[in-house]
Parts: C-alpha cells; sequence; structure tokens
C-alpha cells in the first residue's frame, strides 16, 4: 500500500481547502464562537481541525471511505489483517476486546497484573475472571507477566475458559512470553488478547520486544499517545486469524464507543502510521541508542541504580523487557520514589512516569534527544545532592507475594453493584471489597471489587498513601475508608 499518503489528514486539508462550512455541531464553529482567552493558550489550530467525521471529514454517507483507508494502512504497516480506531484510548479497546472474546458469565484467563480497564470490563459484562498470578519479584516487590505455564496450569483446572488475556508489556517494561502463552491458548483452540497498551511503538524496530501480532495473538490493544506521536486517548486495537470476527470486535467496539469521535484523534493516529513506516527504523535506531546511554550515565550517579536486564528478566522473571522504560532505583538515597519524583517536579519541572517506594520512572520515545536526556541526567545529579532536604523514605507495609493475593469471593460485577457501605480501614479486614483500590501509575488495582480483604494489604494501601502513593479511583483516596459489600448472612 502507498504509505506516502495519510487519509484523514489529506481529507482534513481538503475540507479548508474546498471551504466547507458546518452547520452541524462542534458548536464553536472552526473556532469562531471560541472564547479568545482559550484560543490563547490552545491554539486556532485545534479548532480548525475539529470537524465532524461525518457530515464533515466525509459525507454523510462516508462514500470517501477517510477512515476505513486509514485504518486498512495501519493494519499493512504492522502486518495485521484489521485494524480498528479508538478515541477514548485503550481502556476502551480493551473492553471491546473482552466483551468480543467472552459473554455474561462465561470465564475468561486473565493475568492478575491486568490494568483497571480489564476490571472494569469485567464489572460492565459480567465476565468471570479466572485470575493467573503474576511471576512476583519479592525482592524488588514488583509483579512481572504470568509465565505460559501459569496460564496452562489454569487452563487445566478451568477447560471452559472462553479465551486468556495477558498485559505485556507493563508498565514497568517488563515482557511476557508471548508466543508461549498463545501457543498454550491456541492448542485448545482459544483467543488470545494481548492488552499491548505500552508498546504501539514495538512493530517498528527488531531491538524492540517482539509485538503481539508477531506472537500469534488475536487481539492487540495499544496505545498510541503513549510510545507513539498520537494524541492523548489515541488508540488502536489490531485483529488477525479466524478465532474472533472483524464483525464482532467492530459491534462491541461500536456497543461501548462515542458517537462523536474526534477528528484531531483520527489524524493523530494517521499520522503516526505515516511517520513510522518512512522513518520509524531510523528513529528508534536513534531512540535505543540514546537510551543505553542514558542508562550509563544514570548508573554512574552515586545512589541510583538502574534496573536492566539483569534485575528484571530471567527464570521467574519477565521474558524481554522495553529499554525505552528506564527504571531508577532511589532507596540507597533513603527516600522514596514517591518524594524523588515530587522534588524533581518542582525544583526542575520535570514529571515522571511511574514513581513508587523504591523506585522512579522516567520514559524515553523517539522524540527525546541528547538535550532532554541531558536534562534528566542533570536533574537526577541535583537530586542526590539534596537528598537531605527530603524526608526520610516512609515505612510501606509491604505484603508478601502471597499476601497480596486475594481471594475472589464475589463477581467484580455483583460485588461493584451490590448493597455496599464504607467502613473504617481498621475494620475492612475480612470483608469484600466494593471498589477498585488502585495505586496509580501504574493503575494496577491491589484490591478490586468481589476481593476478600486482607490485614496485609489493607496496611500496604494505608501505609503506601501516608508515604505519598495516590489511589485516586477509591471513594476515599485517603484511604482512611474503604467501600465494602454488605453481605448477607443466614
Amino acid at each position: 500500500m502507498d504509505h506516502s499518503v495519510a487519509p484523514v489528514l489529506d481529507a482534513l486539508a481538503a475540507y479548508h481547502r474546498e471551504g466547507q462550512f458546518p452547520f452541524t455541531p462542534p458548536g464553536h464553529k472552526q473556532g469562531r464562537g471560541a472564547d479568545p482567552r482559550v484560543r490563547a493558550v490552545l491554539g486556532d489550530a485545534v479548532f480548525a481541525a475539529d470537524v465532524l467525521a461525518v457530515a464533515g471529514l466525509d459525507d454523510r454517507r462516508s462514500t470517501g471511505g477517510v477512515l476505513e483507508r486509514a485504518q486498512q494502512l495501519m493494519a499493512d504497516a504492522v502486518g495485521a489483517e484489521h485494524t480498528f480506531f479508538s478515541t477514548c484510548g485503550s481502556s476502551l479497546s480493551v473492553k471491546a476486546a473482552m466483551l468480543a472474546v467472552a459473554r455474561p458469565h462465561e470465564e475468561l484467563l486473565i493475568g492478575r497484573d491486568a490494568h483497571k480497564s480489564v476490571i472494569a470490563g469485567l464489572i460492565l459484562a459480567g465476565i468471570r475472571p479466572v485470575w493467573v498470578d503474576p511471576q512476583w519479584d519479592a525482592e524488588r516487590h514488583l509483579a512481572h507477566p504470568p509465565s505460559p505455564q501459569a496460564f496452562a496450569a489454569r487452563l487445566e483446572e478451568h477447560p471452559d475458559a472462553s479465551g486468556l488475556l495477558v498485559t505485556s508489556p507493563t508498565p514497568y517494561g517488563t515482557c511476557a512470553d508471548l508466543g508461549g502463552i498463545v501457543r498454550v491458548a491456541h492448542e485448545r483452540g482459544l483467543p488470545v488478547v494481548v492488552d499491548e497498551a505500552w508498546g504501539a511503538h514495538l512493530p517498528f524496530h527488531p531491538g524492540l520486544p517482539t509485538w503481539a501480532m508477531d506472537a500469534g495473538a488475536d487481539v492487540c490493544v495499544t496505545s498510541v499517545h503513549k510510545m507513539g506521536s498520537g494524541l492523548e486517548q489515541g488508540s488502536v486495537f489490531h485483529l488477525q486469524g479466524d478465532r474472533i470476527t472483524p464483525e464482532t470486535l467492530a459491534a462491541r467496539a461500536d456497543l461501548l464507543g462515542t458517537t462523536s469521535p474526534s477528528v484531531l484523534l483520527y489524524a493523530g493516529l494517521d499520522g503516526w502510521r505515516r511517520q513510522m513506516v518512512e522513518q520509524g527504523r531510523e528513529l528508534y535506531d536513534e531512540a535505543l541508542a540514546l537510551a543505553d546511554r542514558t542508562r550509563v550515565r544514570i548508573a554512574g550517579i552515586d545512589g541510583l541504580h538502574v534496573n536492566g536486564r539483569d534485575d528484571f528478566c530471567g527464570p521467574g522473571r519477565a521474558a524481554d523487557m522495553d529499554t525505552l522504560q528506564v527504571f531508577v532505583e532511589v532507596t540507597a538515597l533513603g527516600v522514596s520514589g514517591y518524594d524523588a519524583a515530587d522534588w524533581l517536579r518542582q525544583h526542575h519541572r520535570i514529571n515522571l512516569h511511574v514513581a513508587d517506594h523504591r523506585r522512579i520512572s522516567a520514559q524515553l520515545t523517539h522524540a527525546d534527544d541528547d538535550t532532554t536526556a541531558e536534562r534528566l541526567v542533570h536533574a537526577l545529579c541535583d537530586l542526590t545532592a539534596h537528598t537531605g532536604d527530603l524526608r526520610p523514605a516512609p515505612e510501606v507495609a509491604l505484603p508478601s507475594p502471597a499476601e497480596l493475593r486475594l481471594d475472589q469471593a464475589v463477581s467484580p460485577r455483583d460485588a461493584f453493584f451490590g448493597h455496599v457501605e464504607q467502613v473504617p480501614c481498621g475494620e475492612a479486614a475480612g470483608r469484600i471489597a466494593a471498589e477498585m483500590l488502585t495505586p496509580y501509575p501504574p493503575g494496577i488495582p491491589a484490591a478490586l471489587p468481589g476481593e476478600r480483604l486482607n490485614p496485609a494489604v489493607v496496611d500496604y494501601l494505608r501505609s503506601g498513601v501516608a508515604a505519598g502513593m495516590v489511589v485516586p479511583d477509591a471513594a476515599d483516596p485517603s484511604a482512611r475508608t474503604v467501600r465494602v459489600l454488605v453481605e448477607k448472612h443466614g
């Protein structure tokens, strides 16, 4: 296919060139009605590009096939059979994929390190989760994706499951043995969904971890805004094989998606595809080399340790890692990752990605260069010189892997929509959670609706919040109280 074209961008240019005029939404009418103070911040180009997809970018019958051609080009670029654009982020895309695989009350095998969007899909659809334990690194208090053997063992226990869902890469950049997991599933005729939100760039360079379609996955969900050049909420999901039909997947996406998709987001996805086909190999040659140099420089700063393959990969850990995700341990400085991240934002205007009790992370992409890397390294050097200005790392009550694995006593849907009450945190142990309790980022619930809370997880959340952890989806983000299910006895 001719990847020099960008159907959405070309149609948008034609819209303006032809002098198309809207008597349709959006009501700002190309920015003419927008407050000048808003235009001064956002710019006129944002409003000029904010047109309807139907009866705007294309005619009312979509005879131009603008979106269809853009999606076909994306599929061709990455070697998928079908691609669908989403303007609601991968949070919607992964739900659509789940609903295409399993019906209400059917079982779906899911790695317990799943993102909160997966839990939301369970709640909405009434799918019954069969949790597959991640590979726990107790020393570093970190979860890596489940192994193929773990999925196989759970399938033996649940032979009627409808499919598998695995998260890879994780927000920590660690990757599953996708080929092994796909073999386990396909031997039983089951589809595999990969939440690859952090891996939109993987198809475009051989030095990056294997991406889901190359590993044989049936559906792959990617967030182009995370590691690509898309705008926030720009997501795509790819399909191959015959275990899930494109009509089924499209219908599920239509059920959940907006009827007012943003042409701005479509344009970002379309333009990124063209950029990657034409320049991706060169851009990631440079990005990976920059990441290697930056890792070495940070590792040379006293008190900092950069996590590499020796830390994250190997037997009982991840199969691979994305080295563009630079994780830095700060425990030797005697401070927490939460406070280190806050200090860097306050004093150097640097915003980091993941911050937890012992580490911080900087996400590098093809957009970075020596100038941005230098700013990061300089800020980290300054951090080590000012650790005395930060409080000593607060103690976080870290559960053991066994303690983190809560019992799924009730389905997530029944717990979330059941009769609930708010109880003091000290009374929550032994009760069934009726909400997600999710340290964010990375957005993996420590407890989810239907799981029976234990003292270790309650103490972890309470002490974590006191140390700087953010739990934004809780009814009480301070973790002083917890929403629990009112259980009926007798």
